[in-house]
């Protein structure tokens, strides 16, 4: 049979594969059940402000996303965090506390911010000094909590590690794996012993803004791509294998296609490959999901009466009610928002709140006003709302993710022609989801 390649899921990782394939000539249908592209990537605009209603960014050190965008021909819409104003707050003790300037994640670059800062106790400063003095050592799999807590005690593990990766992964620290969320710290772990000492001195970022995004919205770079796909907007009920090939059927017709890339969340990859491989659909169904609910709320800057908190705050879990962040995003990305209107974008969810996706949109935005009103003082009334809801969407790296992976991996190259993509593998964010669509493409060969 004629090269065709069929691709399910019309997300940033099926539409960097469509992409590249369009771009080498490679025929393709992109599959997409929803009626909008995209995945978890949704910009509005409302009131003259930029609504990111999922990601609103993401990290500049890693460079997939920025290329593509460049390759694009959208590089002039590429802007940067306001990093000069770039203060994060955490929740302790119902106060608003200043993150330390110097921090990577959980570990001090610099002593003084740190010895100032009211975040963590005298107690936790001490078993951070004590930190340096540790030598290398190499652990089998544990958990973020147990990794964090060794090395610099519970209070670390609270009020820095577990918000921080709430607003990333929506996860347990006492579930996801050190390894596959905090890789680079365990290497330093298992080369240099102290993590202290392994970062002391270095830029706690890179040079430049920590995050990009485009000026109107990451909306954008999901059009662009999606000119380049061959989308039918059609559910894929099943695949089946036949010799080199395979066949699909969606809408109960049947396509031919030399290679599939499914580009779907682990769950949804595991229902449409389990006559192909039962063991692999069973491993996919291993990686457990999150859900989360972000709800943005457009205020009169005149009006605002609440304290105005850098970049935002995040709120951990010992001190949540329900709110987990938020972000003042006018602040962070100066474009997103004229002068005279504030911007404030909640986030809600995670491993142990999913019931919170059963209330009303009118509820949310109750529940983020008094989460607002508690936290930052504000009973002003916003101008405009939107909630979105995004069920069953952040992939759980739990412990044992990288082994269950490298299994996943082999019984997939077993099976010629089937390429798997998206945020469940080796990494969630934008740039992660990026690489992994264009290697799928990539590996497709070219005949």
């Amino acid at each position: 049979m004629s090269q065709h390649v069929v691709i399910v899921g019309g997300g940033i990782s099926g539409l960097s594969a469509a992409y590249d394939l369009a771009r080498a000539g490679i025929s393709h249908t992109l599959f997409e059940k929803m009626p909008r592209m995209g995945g978890v990537i949704e910009t509005r605009t409302q009131d003259n402000c930029v609504l990111e209603c999922g990601p609103d960014s993401f990290l500049a050190a890693k460079p997939g996303m920025i290329a593509l965008i460049k390759e694009l021909g959208l590089d002039g819409e590429l802007i940067g965090s306001n990093d000069f104003q770039r203060t994060t707050y955490i929740l302790k003790h119902g106060k608003l506390v200043p993150l330390p300037e110097g921090v990577m994640m959980i570990v001090p670059t610099r002593v003084m911010p740190m010895v100032k800062s009211n975040l963590l106790s005298w107690r936790t400063k001490v078993r951070m000094a004590l930190e340096l003095t540790r030598r290398p050592r190499r652990y089998d799999d544990r958990s973020v909590a147990e990794f964090v807590i060794d090395h610099f005690g519970e209070e670390t593990l609270d009020y820095l590690a577990e918000p921080l990766l709430s607003g990333v992964y929506g996860g347990d620290p006492r579930q996801l794996s050190a390894p596959s969320v905090l890789p680079r710290f365990v290497e330093m772990e298992t080369t240099k012993g102290s993590l202290g000492r392994a970062v002391m001195g270095t830029r706690s970022q890179p040079s430049g803004s920590l995050f990009k995004t485009l000026a109107s919205g990451l909306g954008t770079l999901i059009e662009t791509l999606a000119t380049y796909a061959n989308i039918r907007h059609a559910e894929i009920e099943t695949i089946e294998k036949h010799d080199n090939a395979f066949r699909v059927r969606a809408d109960r017709e049947w396509l031919d296609a030399s290679n599939v890339i499914v580009a779907t969340p682990a769950p949804a990859a595991a229902t449409l490959i389990e006559d192909i491989d039962p063991e692999l659909a069973r491993l996919l169904n291993t990686i457990p999901y999150s859900s989360s609910i972000l709800v943005s709320l457009i205020f009169d800057e005149a009006k605002f009466d609440g304290v105005r908190a850098g970049f935002g705050f995040l709120v951990p879990k010992r001190e949540r009610d329900r709110l987990a962040a938020c972000t003042f995003v006018a602040t962070k990305f100066p474009h997103r928002a004229p002068a005279d209107r504030i911007i404030l974008r909640c986030f809600f969810g995670g491993v142990g709140d999913e019931a919170i996706l059963s209330e009303s949109d009118d509820s949310i935005v109750t529940i983020a006003r008094e989460e607002l009103r508690r936290i930052l003082g504000l009973t002003a009334a916003p101008l405009l709302t939107t909630v979105s809801r995004w069920p069953q969407s952040m992939a759980q790296y739990t412990v044992g993710h990288g082994a269950r992976i490298q299994e996943i991996k082999r019984r997939a190259a077993a099976i010629p022609g089937l390429h798997l993509a998206g945020n469940a593998y080796d990494g969630i964010g934008l740039p992660d989801c990026v690489r992994t669509g264009r290697q799928a493409a990539a590996d497709i060969p070219r005949v």
